[in-house]
């Protein structure tokens, strides 16, 4: 059988099967494969966003500044963990590769955000890239997780007692900018102190009073109002705003009591300046000689060492906190308003002010409100837990605890209508003088005014419309909605509107009732 000749069954090469191809065939085939190429690395890279406009992207280099892709937050967190965890681990020199592409990628943020979000896309690729590498990498020592987890949860506890201390830091020194006397208030006293001596004719304003002016003083068909107070401005802009929003200026009666240092300037300024005829009587504490320590018990306990160093230099290793170390606690200025009744014994029907209130409603309308036999009418503060009696007195003491309801709805001082009958008849000054003498230790409570005042007018308290006393305008935030509404805005917190302290956006609301066009004020202030 004869053998058929061999024959090569192998088929052509590629490349002599594409050479063989006509010209216009090969490239049509380029054409197509190079729009292929181009299609897929734009879904590799990812499509700009379509809300960008047409000016985000400029060219700089040769390279695309584009604010995608971007670098991720989560990824340079995850790095200053591996940051922390490397060097526990003594791996320094990986601790230290970390720790300079996490300053190169915050770098790069930061010129993104200085640039309106725009990066360059070259640069930012590279820096995700190099990052991704060495979380791999980190990754890949296996550090024992839990070991991990324990570091990480102390630098987390050394992160929050950092920032306690800071937060502690803060309020001292917002406790001391409280208490500090402004240089322009300390001007005005002294100034206001050589005008009332150089100036007979002011001192016969006070001292010649009408019988009229005197029959106001007692006249109970009038509206009386209470201020204690040794801030001379402070009691102006209260008397200013509640005679310029009265109906009845003629009506309004205030009564005035401040320490011996402030009482010669406070009776200069009231004699410079007229408010609208409104009747203003001025006092000071210093007078009231039954006022002492043998009747008051926070008196009393003032002349205690063990009580001085309370106050002073606080109990214990912690000590007292800053905010219950303020002088204002130790001021019998601050626990007149439990004696009032004795202080105005011939008055019937008064309303206490503090003297951090700006009014911007006509007040009549609160000698009308009845008070259903109780002894004070104020605006209840309830409507966050924190201000109910267990914020304030310490309910584990068995006598707190067996006689007042821990949930009970707290109230506000600094706008107070009284009763001075019915607080006669109740003995609430009595009530007062017994929760303090049995709070000598300070184990029912700290320091201030208002926690005795809720024991000694519990259940002797009508709730009144909020309205009329808005809080909250020296700490907080308030509704703007509420102070259009508000008849009395009170400052209650550090940042007093007459300090450098003193939120921006409520200050205009109590320069309105001060006159900076005053000479002295002019001199001391220098608007």
């Amino acid at each position: 059988m004869r053998r058929r000749p061999f024959m090569d069954s192998r088929r052509p090469s590629f490349k002599r099967r594409w050479q063989q191809r006509p010209w216009w065939v090969r490239l049509a085939v380029s054409l197509l494969l190079a729009l292929a190429c181009v299609l897929l690395l734009v879904v590799l890279l990812g499509s700009p966003d379509p809300g960008a406009s047409p000016s985000s992207s400029t060219v700089s280099a040769g390279s695309k500044a584009t604010s995608s892709p971007l670098l991720r937050q989560d990824q340079i967190s995850l790095a200053k963990t591996y940051v922390v965890v490397a060097k526990e681990a003594s791996n320094l020199q990986f601790a230290a590769e970390l720790g300079a592409q996490i300053r190169r990628a915050q770098s790069i943020l930061a010129h993104a955000a200085a640039n309106e979000g725009t990066v360059v896309e070259q640069e930012a690729e590279k820096a995700i890239r190099d990052m991704s590498v060495l979380l791999f990498q980190a990754q890949q020592f296996r550090y024992d997780s839990g070991v991990t987890i324990m570091k990480l949860k102390g630098q987390i506890q050394s992160l929050e007692e950092k920032s306690k201390a800071e937060a502690e830091k803060s309020t001292k020194y917002g406790q001391i900018a409280a208490e500090e006397l402004p240089k322009g208030l300390y001007c005005l006293g002294v100034r206001l102190t050589t005008e009332w001596f150089k100036s007979p004719e002011l001192q016969r304003k006070f001292s010649d009073r009408s019988p009229a002016v005197q029959s106001n003083l007692r006249d109970n068909s009038l509206y009386h109002f209470c201020v204690f107070s040794d801030n001379i401005l402070a009691v102006s802009v209260v008397v200013n705003s509640t005679a310029v929003n009265s109906k009845h200026p003629e009506k309004v009666v205030f009564h005035l009591v401040t320490d011996e240092l402030n009482y010669v300037p406070m009776k200069a300024w009231f004699a410079m300046n007229d408010y609208r005829g409104v009747t203003v009587e001025i006092q000071k504490v210093e007078d009231f000689t039954w006022l002492n320590a043998s009747y008051v018990p926070v008196l009393k306990q003032l002349q205690n060492a063990a009580t001085q160093k309370f106050y002073f230099s606080g109990s214990g290793n912690r000590g007292t906190p800053v905010k219950f170390r303020n002088p204002k606690y130790l001021s019998m200025l601050n626990h007149l308003r439990f004696y009032i009744p004795e202080i105005y014994p011939e008055l019937h029907k008064v309303v206490f002010l503090d003297d951090d209130v700006v009014v911007q409603k006509d007040l009549s309308g609160l000698f009308a409100i009845n008070l259903n036999g109780n002894v004070m009418g104020a605006v209840e503060t309830c409507m966050e837990t924190f201000h109910r009696f267990h914020k304030y007195l310490n309910h584990s003491h068995p006598l707190i605890r067996a006689h007042f309801d821990p949930d009970a709805c707290g109230w506000a001082f600094g706008m107070n209508v009284l009763d001075l009958v019915e607080w006669r008849n109740k003995n609430v000054t009595g009530i007062y003088h017994y929760w303090q003498e049995r709070n000598a230790d300070h184990t029912l409570w700290k320091l201030g005014s208002l926690p005795p005042g809720l024991l000694a007018f519990y259940g002797l308290v009508e709730a009144v419309d909020p309205k009329w006393h808005v809080l909250g305008l020296g700490y907080t935030t308030v509704d703007p909605a509420l102070i259009k509404e508000g008849a009395v805005l009170h400052y209650n917190g550090n940042m007093k509107p007459w300090l450098k302290i003193g939120m921006e956006k409520y200050k205009s609301f109590w320069d309105n009732y001060v006159d900076y066009s005053h000479p002295l004020l002019q001199r001391c202030f220098m608007r």
